[in-house]
């Protein structure tokens, strides 16, 4: 597990590259990019930019090859954002299998959506008839008082 500064550092790579990529970077190539997530190495000098790309292998290929080109643009954009000694070198790593596996993640989270669903049901079932049960005629519950629109207690 990388240190919280290395964590950052990811994170703000993934920010800008994000951000780079969706509004400055003009070639046609780079399209239905996603970036995954990052890894860069202790010393800062690397980092592995772990990419989705929607399409076939051709498209997946060209994308690659556009980012590449596009290599010395993006790290100029992070040493803008970064302030190290370093700027990494930055390797783009093409994940095959990416949206099979976001598929799978979505649908244990649609699982355990219905699930936590299905269990709060249960339980305001259960606590609509405990309060059906005490349901008396309390003076202190406050049922039938009627406040006006001012928030008074007079009839209007």
């Amino acid at each position: 597990m990388p240190s919280r500064r290395i964590a950052k550092v990811n994170q703000a790579i993934l920010e800008t590259l994000s951000s780079a990529m969706l509004f400055q970077l003009r070639d046609p190539r780079v399209k239905n990019v996603t970036i995954l997530h990052v890894e860069t190495t202790d010393d800062l000098r690397a980092a592995k930019v772990h990419i989705g790309v929607r399409g076939d292998e051709k498209v997946q290929s060209l994308t690659l090859h556009g980012l590449d080109s596009a290599r010395g643009f993006l790290q100029s954009k992070i040493a803008e954002r970064l302030d190290t000694r370093y700027t990494p070198v930055l390797k783009f790593v093409l994940e095959p299998n990416w949206l099979a596996n976001l598929k799978e993640t979505s649908d244990d989270l649609h699982v355990a959506e219905a699930t936590v669903a299905e269990a709060n049901a249960a339980m305001s079932d259960d606590s609509t008839e405990d309060d059906a049960s005490d349901s008396g005629d309390d003076e202190t519950s406050g049922a039938g008082v009627d406040f006006g629109e001012d928030g008074d207690d007079e009839d209007q």
